[in-house]
């Protein structure tokens, strides 16, 4: 049987005010994506600047990954937050995790 690697994720603007939640299979990539699109009014995450990861789950099947994104994305912002809050207490942004690793 195969590993595979997928994640849910959530990026942040650079004041912490607006949450994006997305999947991917590839999170380094994903998260350098997000940093170069910043600025970008044609997609959500550009125009607010969405490019701090500050919460991501680790999935072996894409099912599972997309269920618990949109379970994620349904919740109201409070709910996100205290999410957030129990993995990365302090908001810190994680990319330098996957970009420099």
């Amino acid at each position: 049987m195969w590993n595979y690697n997928y994640y849910i994720y959530i990026v942040t603007n650079p004041r912490k005010q607006v949450l994006y939640t997305g999947v991917t299979n590839d999170l380094k990539a994903r998260v350098i994506q997000h940093y170069n699109n910043r600025g970008n009014k044609s997609s959500f995450a550009g125009r607010y600047y969405c490019h701090h990861l500050i919460y991501y789950e680790h999935f072996t099947h894409i099912e599972h990954a997309i269920e618990r994104e949109k379970e994620i994305e349904n919740w109201r912002r409070e709910k996100k937050e205290k999410l957030i809050k129990g993995f990365n207490p302090n908001w810190n942004f994680l990319e330098s995790e996957f970009i420099y690793s």
